[in-house]
């Protein structure tokens, strides 16, 4: 009695793959996985401490809360992964809230224009800070570093150190501040929808495959043709323009131009969450979705922080311990050598 062997698989055709559990679990990534881990244990723990944290009015609170630094996460999570990293995100969301509210209340309240000057102010930022990067050759921290304190210097010497105008009587802020689509709050509303098209743009175009191959290995991709000035160019225009429409959303939230107040720290913030979320600092990896979810777990733990009536500077504290912490778990797993140890 002879069996029937299968016929051989076609030239080309490609492996069947099983599906099920071990499939979806390889999709999330082990990375995604460990962040859903901490957010839950996160949110059952404060939720135990206090049954409102899960809420959905606290929910609400917290995305509100979470939108700002989350914008910022998103575009430091492009820059990084092309191998940068732009630490002036935060002083350019402070003058761009300034410039939002003194050309709002200079053009007679036209928020259109206030918005618009905002964004445009971002994106001079952002091509600014591409063109010292690569054509004055400067290291991307000590540029970006330069620039934080420079913006933020611009922007309390345009303002004389103060909060600048007063929006809440315009309808547009309002909508942008206190507005809600489908139940869910505008700013999260920007927020997703930045994050989805930022997403499409690394996953699904070519220009995101070239991203990736430049933070990977810029030489390869200058080799392959791939014009990587243009690219980290457009990268840091992409991050001032993205920062810009947070200080906008920082403007609409406080009601007036905020120099500093409200956008100190932000940077940290965003790196923090961009490392947490699997981007390797040295470039080449990384995802949106891993941000969005370090993001979640950042603004879920300073909640439930505050609501407990932990001092703020512990929350601090907590950030950069998760920095670190990041930093540490991608080194291990790219099994790279410790600085300072013999190899």
């Amino acid at each position: 009695m002879t069996t029937a062997t299968p016929p051989a698989p076609e030239a080309g055709a490609l492996p069947v793959r099983s599906g099920g559990p071990r499939a979806l679990l390889a999709a999330i990534g082990g990375q995604n996985l460990s962040l859903i881990g901490a957010l839950v244990a996160v949110v059952a723990l404060f939720g135990s401490l206090n049954e409102n944290f899960v809420g959905w009015d606290n929910i609400q609170v917290i995305a509100e809360a979470a939108t700002i630094s989350g914008l910022l996460a998103v575009v430091q999570t492009v820059v990084i992964i092309c191998g940068g990293l732009d630490i002036s995100v935060g002083s350019q969301a402070g003058l761009a809230s300034v410039t939002s509210a003194m050309v709002f209340t200079s053009t007679g309240s036209n928020p259109y224009l206030g918005i618009g000057a905002a964004l445009a102010i971002g994106a001079a930022i952002g091509l600014f800070n591409g063109a010292v990067i690569i054509y004055g050759r400067v290291n991307p921290t000590i540029a970006t570093l330069a620039g934080l304190a420079a913006y933020k210097g611009v922007a309390q010497l345009v303002s004389d150190g103060r909060a600048q105008g007063y929006v809440l009587n315009d309808p547009v802020f309002v909508f942008l501040s206190r507005g809600k689509i489908a139940g869910l709050p505008t700013m999260v509303w920007l927020l997703i929808l930045t994050a989805a098209a930022v997403h499409a743009l690394l996953t699904y175009t070519d220009i995101g495959r070239n991203i990736y191959a430049i933070g990977g290995n810029d030489t390869a991709a200058r080799l392959a043709g791939i014009n990587l000035n243009k690219y980290l160019i457009a990268a840091y225009a992409l991050s001032g323009t993205v920062a810009a429409l947070a200080g906008v959303l920082l403007t609409a939230r406080t009601g007036s131009g905020q120099p500093v107040s409200g956008s100190e720290g932000l940077e940290l913030q965003s790196i923090t969450a961009a490392a947490l979320g699997g981007c390797a600092l040295k470039g080449g990896k990384g995802s949106i979705g891993g941000t969005l979810l370090a993001v979640a777990l950042l603004g879920a733990l300073q909640n439930g922080l505050t609501v407990q009536g932990i001092n703020a500077f512990w929350q601090n504290v907590a950030q950069g311990t998760l920095l670190v912490a990041a930093v540490v778990i991608q080194q291990r797993r790219n099994r790279e050598r410790a600085v300072g140890l013999p190899a």
